[in-house]
C-alpha cells in the first residue's frame, strides 16, 4: 500500500454534528480539515423530521436542514468534505508500518484513512461515526419511523404531549425515557421483559410512584398495528403465552445502541457494548485520536451534546498537532 499524498492535519470520520462542528472549530484554528462521510451530512440528525431541542430555532428545524448549515458553517471556512466509505484506518505506528510500502519518518508518524477510492493522511483523527438504535425487527418499523415508531424519547416525546404511549425495553435508556414520558404524556405504558426492570432505584421509585405509568412486566411486542402511522401494538406475555393489543400512538423503543465502531478493534480500547473509551476531554488511548458523539461514553446522547464534542476535541487535536511540530 502506498503512501498518500492527500495529507491533511486533521481528519474527521463522520459527517454529524460533533463532526462538523469540530471541523468548524479547526479550520478556524488554521489546521487543513478533511470530513469523510459516507451519504450525507447530518448522520442520524439528518433523518430527523423537526427538531425542537437546538437552540437558536424557535419553530423547530428539520434535521436534514440543520445538518447542511453546519456542512456549510465548516466549509464556509475552509473545510473539506468528501463522501466516501472508510475501509480501513491504521492509528497507530505499527499498524501504519503493517500495511505501508513506504515507511518513512514522517508517513509512519501520521495516521492513514483508507476510503473505497483513496488513502489519505493525518497528524490527527477525529471519530465521529456515531450509534444506531437497535431495532425490533418487527414488519413495518421501518416504515412508521417518525410516523409512531421513534428512539428518542427527549427527541420526539413533545410530539405526543397528551398522548398514549408506550417504552419498550429493560434498562436505564428505557426507564428514563418512561419517566421523562409520564411527565409529558397523558398515558405511558411500559413493557419490559423481566419482572422488573434492569434500572437503577432512582428511576424505578418515580415509576412506582407515576398515576400515568402502567408496567407490563414479562412482557415483549411481537406485532406492529398501523394504517398511515401507529394505531397499536400487540404484546405478548413470556409466561403465559397469552398475546393482547393495546392502543398506542407511538411507541419509543429503547433495546440499546450499536455503535459504529468495526474499523476500529484492535486499535482502540472499546467498552463491552463496543464504545469508544473516551472522556470528556474526548481523548482516547492513541494519542492523536479524539472521539466525539454518539460512538463514545458518555451519559447522554444529544445532537447539543455531540456538538460540544466537536468543540473540545478540535481544541486537543489543535494542541496535540502544534506541540508535536514544536517538539520536531
Amino acid at each position: 500500500m502506498q503512501t498518500s499524498d492527500k495529507i491533511y492535519d486533521l481528519i474527521i470520520i463522520g459527517g454529524g454534528p460533533g463532526g462538523y462542528t469540530a471541523a468548524l472549530y479547526a479550520v478556524r484554528a488554521g489546521l487543513k480539515t478533511l470530513v469523510i462521510e459516507m451519504f450525507s451530512p447530518g448522520g442520524q440528525m439528518a433523518e430527523t423530521d423537526k427538531i425542537d431541542n437546538y437552540p437558536g430555532f424557535n419553530e423547530g428545524i428539520v434535521g436534514f436542514d440543520l445538518a447542511e448549515k453546519m456542512a456549510a458553517g465548516a466549509e464556509s471556512f475552509g473545510a473539506e468534505t468528501i463522501f466516501e466509505e472508510v475501509r480501513e484506518v491504521a492509528l497507530t505506528e505499527e499498524v501504519i508500518s503493517s500495511v505501508s510500502e513506504t515507511k518513512t519518518a514522517e508517513s509512519l508518524n501520521r495516521k492513514q484513512i483508507i476510503t473505497d477510492r483513496a488513502i489519505y493522511e493525518a497528524e490527527a483523527v477525529i471519530l465521529a461515526t456515531g450509534a444506531k438504535p437497535k431495532f425490533l425487527g418487527l414488519k413495518g418499523e421501518d416504515m412508521l419511523r417518525s410516523r409512531g415508531i421513534a428512539y428518542c424519547a427527549a427527541c420526539d416525546g413533545m410530539f405526543y404531549k397528551g398522548k398514549t404511549v408506550a417504552v419498550i425495553g429493560s434498562g436505564n435508556s428505557a426507564a428514563s425515557d418512561a419517566v421523562l414520558l409520564s411527565n409529558i404524556c397523558s398515558h405511558v405504558y411500559f413493557i419490559h421483559r423481566h419482572d422488573m426492570p434492569n434500572a437503577e432505584q432512582v428511576y424505578l421509585s418515580v415509576l412506582e410512584n407515576a398515576l400515568n405509568v402502567e408496567m407490563l412486566p414479562n412482557s415483549e411486542v411481537t406485532e406492529l398495528f398501523y394504517d398511515d402511522k401507529l394505531t397499536g401494538l400487540s404484546v405478548t406475555d413470556t409466561i403465559s403465552g397469552t398475546a393482547y393489543r393495546i392502543n398506542c400512538d407511538a411507541a419509543f423503543i429503547a433495546i440499546g445502541r450499536k455503535p459504529s465502531t468495526q474499523l476500529f478493534t484492535g486499535q482502540l480500547d472499546l467498552t463491552v457494548q463496543g464504545y469508544i473509551m473516551a472522556g470528556e476531554d474526548t481523548k482516547t488511548n492513541i494519542p492523536g485520536v479524539f472521539a466525539v458523539g454518539d460512538v463514545r461514553t458518555k451519559l447522554v446522547r444529544q445532537i447539543i451534546t455531540a456538538a460540544a464534542d466537536g468543540a473540545v476535541a478540535a481544541k486537543f487535536a489543535e494542541e496535540y498537532i502544534f506541540s508535536k511540530r514544536i517538539k520536531h
